[in-house]
């Protein structure tokens, strides 16, 4: 009845999110883009970074009209290659990923994309490549967003970036434009209508 679980230990796990949450607990928020439910949690005691780690500024960015994107963004790349830096650039869909690398690939420059039907590993192997150097431009959907520390990156474009599409939110917009945070030339552009 109970499998190989003792009776008494049915209900052994870790605690739920609403459990853990209504303990008598401290807690130490720690974000770069805090969710409602931490600043209210934490009322009013939140301390803003100004100034980051790496003693970096943010990256600048820039809205430009998304009707010339595909080109605009062409030449924006071949400066930022030309400096030996990388680029990121996010899409709404896998299919316009796919294709966007495969126009810039005719163009001769060196793209990968980067979504949710390539396994853990190969993507590990994508985001070594593009750190030594082998390919130039990363595309991708929504797995370029937080957790990702590649200083060699300069340039962060979002396509279409006043469309609403899967997971894309200003939390992760903000979280996306901080991947040009880790180099000196940080620059972000983001498309829109």
């Amino acid at each position: 009845e109970y499998g190989f679980r003792l009776p008494s230990a049915l209900d052994n796990r870790p605690l739920k999110f609403d459990e853990f949450i209504h303990k008598n607990c401290q807690f130490l928020f720690v974000s770069a883009t805090p969710n409602k439910l931490e600043l209210e949690l934490s009322k009013k005691n939140v301390a803003e970074q100004i100034i980051r780690p790496t003693g970096l500024l943010d990256p600048k960015f820039e809205v430009r009209d998304s009707d010339k994107q595909v080109q605009d963004l062409f030449d924006e790349i071949k400066l930022v290659v030309a400096r030996d830096e990388r680029v990121l650039i996010t899409t709404l869909t896998k299919k316009m990923a796919e294709e966007l690398c495969k126009y810039y690939a005719e163009w001769g420059l060196k793209a990968r994309y980067m979504h949710s039907e390539i396994d853990a590993i190969e993507r590990n192997h994508i985001i070594r490549s593009l750190r030594l150097k082998e390919f130039d431009i990363l595309i991708g959907i929504n797995l370029l967003r937080e957790g990702l520390d590649l200083p060699e990156v300069s340039l962060v474009a979002i396509m279409d970036a006043d469309k609403e599409g899967f997971l894309r939110s200003e939390t992760s917009l903000i979280q996306t434009m901080g991947r040009a945070a880790r180099n000196a030339n940080g620059k972000v552009l983001l498309y829109a209508k």
